[in-house]
């Protein structure tokens, strides 16, 4: 078996959610149907920015013998502001550390949006923040050629039958949609 990491947030954990309703549990049972030899580990934590997964990520990485690691963090950088170059170089950090220990680990990154129209928080700032966060992602993976995922949350964002009271963490049933935008890419790296 290998061992494929979902490295992220509250997103990857499934923020009150049973574990095995989180979408990294969803495609262990894709990957199981399909006979493929992985077995998903989910590293998201709450709360978790692109610093926190920096500090995190060597002890996750010392733990397995990653075969597919999965980095999906940004979405509390972007939440509170962290200027756009620290989350960069913190999520180029984490591919760094995961190339230098584990050199034959194919990597997939995970892209965000902001959900939110920041326009009346203070206008064109946050507009051209928002615009620079998506944008980071897709550049980060061309320039070190990962497999993307452009949208986690892509049908699943702002709908509010999708997502708990809160309107910012999907439900079970959003999970499985995570789960769906994920395999889009996933499937094809699993089975090359």
């Amino acid at each position: 078996m290998a061992d494929l990491i979902f490295f992220g947030d509250s997103l990857t954990a499934g923020y009150q959610l049973r574990a095995a309703e989180a979408f990294p549990a969803l495609l262990q049972i894709r990957i199981d149907a399909l006979g493929l030899p992985y077995k998903a580990y989910n590293y998201g934590v709450s709360g978790e920015t692109s610093a926190g997964g920096r500090q995190r990520v060597a002890g996750v990485l010392a733990r397995h013998q990653v075969a597919v690691f999965v980095l999906a963090l940004g979405a509390n950088d972007g939440l509170r502001g962290i200027p756009i170059r620290e989350t960069v170089q913190n999520l180029q950090d984490i591919i760094n550390q995961v190339r230098q220990k584990h050199p034959q680990a194919r990597i997939v990154l995970v892209g965000l949006e902001f959900p939110f129209d920041l326009g009346p928080l203070g206008g064109h700032r946050f507009g051209q923040y928002a615009t620079e966060f998506k944008a980071l992602f897709r550049a980060l993976a061309e320039k070190n050629s990962l497999p993307f995922v452009p949208f986690l949350l892509q049908g699943v964002l702002g709908q509010r039958h999708l997502n708990l009271s809160d309107g910012v963490h999907p439900n079970a049933a959003g999970h499985k949609l995570l789960a769906d935008n994920m395999w889009a890419v996933l499937e094809g790296v699993l089975s090359n």
